[in-house]
């Protein structure tokens, strides 16, 4: 996939091409339902199928008490549209030169003069422009002088009910329920970063863990328990994953990711570890003693167990 961080890194003569806007947070089923409408334009009519998305949420300009936390890191969206089969994507910053930007100036200098777009998917809500002023409707008459067609995009709606949405998933990973957001991404929610070294308590109760930095990319679900997978160096190890601040303990950070791989020992420290959760298994308790504690933990290591093999077999 070839990737622009700016109007000005497009190449002199790139396109023609199929371009979609948006700001892609998660690459869900429904972003991907448009990819694949971007992908069939593109290839019945020889273009070049380009997504232009931001560098941040518009909130973050605009009302930045109001922005939500990002589902994805700009690293991690790059990867999966490119696994969506994306050929290029130019990822704009979202800053005050581009928030004033008019319509016909955002159509000229993005879609037209770098881009030469052919055709552009959007959605019904799409708005652009200085305060939002461009709609659809903007669009389509600012298309009709500039020579490109535009498609406007039915949301995507699972089973007929709720709009597939990055909000939504975000409400699911708040609460835990992991499974249910991995179906609307149409993957497992995965958190990535570096192992750190950490307060060696796991080790010292049997369950020796990889503590994820904390800045790592990715949104971390609710405190508990969770059935997951982590991704090292290209192999994928089953793994019991603890999220929060074990409350059994005094002093342990806010929303600290421990991954506890089953049945096998690496010395991970500084290694890039990606936690992809599966399942939920219980929220944080507050154990009275360490033998009750280590019950639990092997409980805990059991049950997932048991769900990551029926998940591999299902």
């Amino acid at each position: 996939m070839e990737f622009y961080d700016s109007i000005d890194a497009v190449p002199a003569g790139f396109g023609p091409s199929a371009v979609t806007i948006g700001k892609f947070d998660g690459v869900h089923v429904g972003h991907r339902a448009v990819i694949g409408l971007l992908e069939e334009a593109a290839e019945a009519r020889g273009l070049i199928p380009t997504v232009v998305t931001f560098d941040r949420h518009p909130l973050s300009v605009l009302r930045p008490e109001s922005t939500p936390t990002p589902l994805v890191s700009n690293r991690q969206k790059r990867e999966l549209l490119e696994r969506a089969g994306v050929a290029a994507t130019l990822m704009l910053a979202f800053d005050d030169e581009l928030r004033s930007l008019t319509p016909e100036e955002f159509v000229d200098r993005v879609l037209v003069a770098a881009l030469h777009a052919s055709i552009v998917f959007v959605g019904d809500d799409f708005r652009f422009g200085v305060r939002g002023s461009g709609t659809v409707d903007t669009l389509r008459a600012l298309s009709a002088e500039r020579g490109f067609e535009v498609v406007s995009i039915d949301d995507v709606r699972p089973g007929g009910g709720r709009r597939a949405s990055s909000t939504w998933i975000r409400e699911l990973l708040d609460a835990g329920r992991v499974r249910e957001a991995g179906a609307l991404l149409g993957r497992e929610p995965a958190v990535r970063g570096v192992v750190v070294h950490g307060e060696q308590r796991g080790r010292e109760l049997g369950f020796p863990t990889a503590n994820l930095e904390r800045t790592s990319e990715g949104f971390v679900p609710a405190d508990g328990v969770y059935a997951a997978r982590v991704l090292i160096e290209g192999t994928v190890y089953p793994a019991a994953v603890s999220v929060g601040n074990n409350p059994t303990f005094e002093g342990v950070p806010e929303k600290q990711v421990e991954a506890h791989l089953l049945d096998v020992s690496l010395d991970l420290y500084g290694a890039e570890m990606t936690v992809l959760f599966v399942d939920w298994i219980r929220g944080n308790l507050r154990f009275d003693g360490l033998e009750s504690l280590i019950e639990q933990i092997g409980d805990d290591v059991e049950t997932c167990r048991r769900i990551l093999a029926a998940d591999v077999n299902a």
